[in-house]
């Protein structure tokens, strides 16, 4: 919680609530920028993590030369929040982005999506976004087409992993994927993206060694199901590393996450 870092070159607002901003890190100089889509977790919950915390991580790739679209969203305990909200907020993210790409010299064809614990999932579900049934409002408007994920300490398989995330956060399926009805009778099929699967992505898949609330077997099933599917996946474990020393830019573990987003953002990943 203590974590931080500069202040954002600038804020765009796509709604009207107050958590539907995103916080833009620009470097500095002519672009075309890489970009980084930057999802916080907590729990899904306003009562940990946050934006501010990802400030961090972004100050130390806006030094790279890479730029930053830090989104803030609706969480299930906001106004709003849960299903469809969150998701909703997602999707109204990108949009911004696709719109404001030009103004602010941002390369969308060079862009990777990285989120942490709660922010994995909703990055891993970013995607399968095109999979998403018809009939579901989560259909997204933009065009954009985000098949490279950094996910850390994710908790993406809202399906198999309802007990752990239920212990750990104390989340229910009904918060994060909304109640079953006549006409959406599986709520997974739009909400969990172990269902949007095979959706031409590659998802990195990082885990502290000690990391409690997302443990490394997490995402090796995970990567298992997308290889499965014909989707690329790979894992890393961080030596000695627990939750939140993957956003920690000053982390040991940094040092072998950067060059993961490196190669995230060149799109050239072989299957592992």
């Amino acid at each position: 919680m203590a974590l931080s870092g500069p202040e954002p070159s600038a804020r765009i607002a796509y709604g009207t609530a107050p958590s539907q901003f995103v916080e833009l890190f620009r470097p500095g100089g002519q672009g075309p920028f890489p970009v980084v889509v930057l999802i916080h977790g907590g729990c899904w919950t306003v009562a940990f993590g946050g934006i501010r915390q990802m400030h961090n991580v972004a100050g130390a790739l806006q030094k790279q030369g890479i730029a930053v679209w830090n989104v803030e969203y609706r969480r299930v305990d906001e106004a709003g929040g849960g299903y469809p909200g969150t998701y909703l907020d997602v999707n109204a993210a990108m949009k911004a982005l696709e719109e404001s790409a030009g103004k602010y010299q941002l390369d969308t064809n060079r862009i990777a999506a990285m989120g942490h614990s709660a922010g994995g999932q909703l990055v891993q579900w970013l995607a399968g976004r095109a999979l998403i049934p018809k009939s579901s409002p989560l259909v997204p408007a933009d065009k954009l087409r985000v098949r490279d994920i950094v996910s850390l300490g994710g908790l993406a398989d809202l399906r198999a992993e309802k007990n752990l995330i239920r212990s750990r956060c104390g989340r229910d399926t009904a918060e994060l994927a909304g109640q079953p009805s006549s006409t959406r009778p599986d709520v997974y099929a739009d909400t969990n993206a172990a269902d949007l699967l095979p959706n031409g992505s590659t998802t990195y898949l990082i885990n502290g060694e000690y990391d409690q609330i997302s443990p490394p077997r997490v995402a090796s099933d995970y990567a298992a199901r997308a290889r499965c599917a014909g989707d690329r996946a790979e894992t890393l474990v961080l030596p000695g590393a627990g939750h939140f020393d993957e956003i920690a830019a000053s982390s040991a573990s940094w040092k072998l996450i950067f060059p993961v987003i490196q190669r995230a953002l060149q799109g050239r990943s072989e299957p592992k």
